[in-house]
């Protein structure tokens, strides 16, 4: 589950940073801010049992990639190749370390 937490903060990160790029109204800003909020909680809640720092570099990895890969394929961002790569090494790195973390257990941390 905390995985999926991970997964969902770095959904909502998407729709944050859009908002902060594209808000123009009250009601466009508010819901920028409750998507940041939800951000948190979600990193808040993965961070019970993963480590923070694994927490913290998928979750914007992750985020950077997508949104980069919107800015080209949907806000007409220039595309590069070297683009291309760098993004793919983000998306490697964020895999690799999700393959490479154990979640914590809360046994062993001295938590219930």
């Amino acid at each position: 589950m905390p995985w999926i937490y991970v997964l969902f903060a770095a959904i909502v990160e998407v729709f944050w940073v859009l908002g902060l790029k594209y808000s123009e109204t009250v009601l466009h800003w508010s819901g920028t801010i409750i998507m940041i909020v939800l951000s948190f909680y979600f990193i808040i809640k993965a961070c019970e049992d993963i480590p923070a720092g694994t927490v913290y570099a998928v979750f914007t990895g992750s985020g950077a990639a997508v949104i980069a890969i919107i800015d080209f394929s949907l806000l007409g961002s220039v595309f590069s190749i070297g683009k291309a790569v760098c993004i793919g090494v983000i998306i490697i790195g964020v895999i690799g370390i999700k393959l490479t973390t154990d979640e914590e257990d809360p046994a062993e941390q001295g938590g219930t």
